[in-house]
């Protein structure tokens, strides 16, 4: 569905839907949700979408039930109604709600499997986040990974995030050494665009219970050097 014109390249990528969830594709410099900059976010993008698509009158409910970062890219799901969102966001509390990455980040990582576990805290002035000793300052973050392809000089890697926390995958790696490929606020050395791509997200269907499972692999799963 073109959301933006005909002329647009930034097309809504829709994997899923039905009367209580939608499924979509965010692509990388998108915001999740709108925020001060008012730059193009997906929660405006799809309820547009519904709007014009069955004619609604009014606002259009549309619950935001996780986020990604505007330079990741990935699937997400937005619940249509908020009995859907509740339950959506129980699932995440209770550790149902799966959702696995690919990243590509620097050196070549050992060992080649591995769990990181960290508190981190978030400081809200440098929009930054920091692993920090002290645990009752920062909150607990364990995410686990598993090296697919290693290169010369970059890993590509699956994360599967056991804590959701802000930067959590960026701030990780870099603390052991391997920052993500081109992410300068983590302490990279190339300049170009961040490899993080939320490829796998897994749930029980809010209303009939059914589990669900998507899968869309990034464009640049193969371009380790």
């Amino acid at each position: 569905y073109n959301i933006l014109g005909e002329n647009m390249t930034n097309c809504l990528n829709i994997l899923y839907e039905d009367n209580h969830i939608i499924v979509v594709v965010k692509p990388k410099n998108v915001l999740s949700q709108e925020d001060e900059t008012k730059d193009l976010d997906m929660l405006t993008l799809i309820k547009k979408y519904i709007k014009e698509k069955y004619d609604k009158p009014g606002n259009v409910y549309l619950g935001l039930v996780h986020r990604l970062d505007r330079m990741t890219s990935g699937v997400m799901v937005f619940a249509k109604t908020s009995k859907a969102a509740s339950r959506l966001n129980e699932q995440i509390r209770t550790g149902d709600f799966k959702k696995k990455y690919f990243s590509l980040i620097e050196g070549q990582i050992e060992p080649k499997c591995g769990e990181l576990v960290n508190y981190l805290y978030k400081n809200e002035k440098l929009v930054k986040s920091f692993v920090t000793d002290d645990s009752n300052k920062g909150k607990l973050s364990i995410l686990r990974y598993e090296a697919q392809k290693v290169g010369k000089n970059q890993s590509l890697v699956e994360v599967e995030l056991i804590t959701g926390r802000h930067h959590q995958i960026r701030v990780q790696f870099s603390h052991i050494g391997h920052p993500l490929v081109g992410d300068l606020l983590y302490g990279s050395l190339f300049k170009q665009d961040i490899k993080l791509h939320a490829y796998y997200l897994s749930f029980m269907h809010p209303t009939t219970k059914e589990k669900l499972e998507f899968i869309n692999y990034p464009t640049w799963k193969d371009e380790v050097i």
